[in-house]
């Protein structure tokens, strides 16, 4: 089978951790990794294939917050593959986070200091801003990029033989409260990231509604608090390292501080394993570490109203329309 994997443009992370542990499951796939930088993409594959020398790893460039490069992407996978079987979304962006320390003093005072640093509620801040197509970027890269690229690929994902899967990374810190239909690009907020995400576990739900009878599947998965790139940005690396210790004792009390990108794919792995007509569309699942190490998926119900989800998704349908007028050259 054919499977393809939107990972950040460096080697590391939950996408890369991810395209390892699939091909440890079953080395025959196909394993196509999508990367907005093509240097960077060649480097992961080059790597990949240092551990799996026999592997079928190709890439394809992808901007997720560009219209313009999904659309070309998608159409190169059209013309390359005949059906897709896996599709992992799982790029995202946080642009310029800040810690809301004065929320942190706040939670300790309160009790609520470990439910807050294991969900980020109400302490992580986000600078977004406008991209090159007039859209909220992190909107944009998060969640709209990968609804277009969906959609263009309809023709590989749906009246297959097997079903198609669509698994996308969410959040813990996917939460109503930031999100709001008026305003779902989030550009008049400080929480664009888990506005973007609690959008995705609307439009997970609405897919499933719209496509299931058509061969094709959506979950969405949570990783944990893994370090990554994008953690790293949110404090100066020296704080990281006197915090790191405690991070590892926190996990003996929050099982979703997977830390590690291998523990964070736990949740894609599971899924990738699973026959998806006996899986809940109402149900994300995450990544979980015992403070011993050990890996395991915890399925936990979804707080959305799925009347909300197929408002936001007619919303993004109407987006679609609007923005995708100047691109028809790139439409088949």
């Amino acid at each position: 089978w054919a499977g393809l994997s939107l990972t950040p443009s460096r080697c590391s992370g939950v996408g890369f951790a991810l395209c390892q542990r699939l091909l440890e499951e079953d080395g025959r796939i196909h394993l196509c990794i999508a990367c907005r930088n093509v240097q960077k993409s060649e480097d992961t594959r080059d790597l990949i294939l240092a551990t799996h020398p026999a592997a079928q790893v190709s890439t394809v460039e992808m901007d997720l917050g560009s219209l313009a490069s999904v659309l070309r992407a998608a159409r190169e996978l059209r013309c390359r593959f005949q059906r897709l079987d896996f599709v992992f979304l799982n790029a995202g962006i946080m642009p310029n986070p800040h810690v809301n320390f004065k929320a942190l003093w706040h939670g300790l005072l309160t009790g609520k200091l470990l439910h807050m640093l294991t969900t980020a509620e109400g302490i992580m801040t986000q600078t977004d801003r406008l991209n090159g197509d007039g859209l909220q970027e992190v909107f944009a890269t998060n969640l709209f990029g990968h609804f277009i690229l969906v959609r263009q690929l309809q023709s590989l994902l749906c009246g297959n033989e097997k079903p198609s899967r669509l698994i996308w990374t969410s959040s813990s810190n996917a939460r109503e409260s930031a999100f709001s239909l008026s305003d779902y690009q989030h550009a008049k907020g400080q929480e664009s990231y888990s506005s973007s995400k609690y959008a995705t576990d609307l439009t997970s739900v609405v897919l499933n509604r719209k496509f299931n009878t058509q061969g094709l599947y959506s979950s969405v998965v949570c990783p944990g608090l893994v370090m990554s790139n994008m953690t790293y940005r949110i404090l100066p690396i020296f704080l990281w390292r006197l915090l790191m210790p405690i991070m590892w004792l926190i996990r003996f009390f929050a099982k979703t501080y997977t830390l590690t990108p291998y523990n964070g794919a736990e949740a894609h792995v599971w899924l990738f394993k699973q026959k998806p007509e006996y899986l809940d569309a109402l149900v994300k699942y995450h990544s979980c570490t015992s403070g011993l190490g050990r890996c395991y998926v915890e399925p936990r119900k979804m707080d959305v109203d799925e009347d909300t989800a197929e408002k936001l998704y007619q919303k993004l349908l109407e987006l679609e329309e609007q923005t995708l007028e100047k691109y028809h050259d790139l439409i088949d």
